[in-house]
């Protein structure tokens, strides 16, 4: 049999051939009613609706904020985790303001900033449990030396956050870190941070093979980021080697190849700058009048005398006023030189009777001088006013 068909076309012929009455109107949806009645019933039904949910929606929001039940009702409230060095009691201050109020209420992303303040804290996390609980996630900072300022010995981490710690505590945990000094908390997080970075870097070169060798290092002078300067201990002493910003295990094998070899060359020696590439710069002890000495870098032998000649003439340099009056001496020695320079005709004997006439003469002044009557000395006339000298 032939199923019914809508006009596609709308020609007014269906599939049966009946034709559909122009007064026949299309199949309307429920949400386009085509009556104003109808129109009218269902915007009051949809205002309703809204209504309802609006204030079931106050309604729901009153109850959470008012019930007792999302009420802090104390520190115990508050949950903690990941606290191993940092104290709870350092911890609930930050919370101190959310006791007895409603935990909808408690600004978690503010509370997140405040616990990251703390020294200890690296990260911090907040969230909330149902009814009345706060949770608090925390990862610490970690140590990677022990840092010296003045006479007091605290810990830093690698971003170069100063970390406090008692000394009792410190004994129990057994650190053995080298000691840091040019971290100073009054600089900028920025500056200290590039300052432990270099840090890393020589620990995890010495550090790389396994060897431990950084356990060698008695203390790191960081004030100079581009020049790590490193205490090392040698026998009784410390020598300060200069290891500049990378390189440092090659230079640190460098170091420990020649040590023994200048210290019996250089008793006095004191500093080892290791920053050069083809040569080593030896640095004695101060007031020990020694001079520094310059050794090649591969072998460690003193350098040609070429090379040490600026090391040589450095301390000669002192006695400055010798040199500069040598010019004055040599004008005043000019008409003595020309005058001796001249061939003498006179002989031997005739300046023996001239020295003796000499001798007669004065003993003839002095005879006379004896003698003679001393006069009364004349005033001399003033001069008319007037008149020049």
């Amino acid at each position: 049999m032939p199923l019914d068909m809508d006009d596609a076309d709308g020609d007014g012929f269906t599939a049966r051939g009946r034709v559909r009455k122009f007064s026949e109107d299309p199949h309307r949806p429920w949400w386009r009613p085509a009556s104003s009645l109808g129109r009218v019933s269902l915007a009051a039904g949809a205002l309703f609706v809204v209504t309802v949910m609006a204030v079931s929606a106050f309604a729901t929001k009153r109850f959470f904020e008012r019930d007792s039940r999302f009420r802090i009702a104390g520190t115990s409230n508050i949950q903690a985790t990941g606290l191993a060095e940092l104290n709870r009691s350092e911890m609930l201050p930050v919370f101190g303001e959310d006791v007895g109020r409603n935990i909808f209420f408690v600004p978690l992303s503010e509370r997140r900033k405040q616990l990251e303040e703390i020294p200890w804290v690296e990260r911090a996390t907040v969230m909330r449990l149902l009814p009345d609980q706060i949770r608090v996630a925390i990862v610490e900072r970690q140590p990677v030396a022990f840092v010296r300022q003045g006479q007091q010995i605290g810990l830093v981490d690698s971003n170069g956050v100063l970390l406090t710690m008692p000394a009792s505590t410190m004994a129990k945990h057994n650190y053995s870190f080298p000691v840091v000094t040019g971290i100073d908390g009054r600089d900028p997080i920025g500056s200290r941070k590039t300052r432990m970075a270099v840090y890393q870097r020589l620990l995890g070169e010495l550090d790389a093979n396994g060897q431990h060798l950084s356990d060698q290092l008695s203390e790191i002078d960081l004030t100079d980021p581009e020049d790590a300067r490193i205490l090392m201990p040698e026998q009784g002493t410390d020598i300060l080697a200069h290891f500049g910003e990378d390189r440092f295990l090659e230079r640190y094998q460098r170091y420990k190849a020649h040590i023994a070899e200048w210290r019996q060359q250089y008793p006095k020696l004191a500093e080892v700058d290791l920053r050069y590439d083809q040569q080593v710069v030896l640095q004695m002890t101060p007031g020990s009048n020694a001079t520094p000495a310059s050794v090649n870098a591969t072998d460690g032998k003193p350098e040609k005398a070429e090379a040490q000649k600026p090391i040589v003439e450095k301390p000669k340099a002192k006695p400055a006023t010798a040199k500069a009056e040598a010019p004055k001496h040599a004008q005043a020695s000019k008409p003595a030189k020309a005058h001796t320079a001249k061939p003498s005709t006179k002989s031997k004997s005739a300046k023996n009777k001239s020295a003796q006439k000499k001798k007669r003469a004065e003993a003839n002044r002095a005879a006379m001088n004896v003698t003679k009557p001393k006069s009364a000395a004349k005033p001399h006339p003033a001069a008319p006013v007037g008149l020049g000298q």
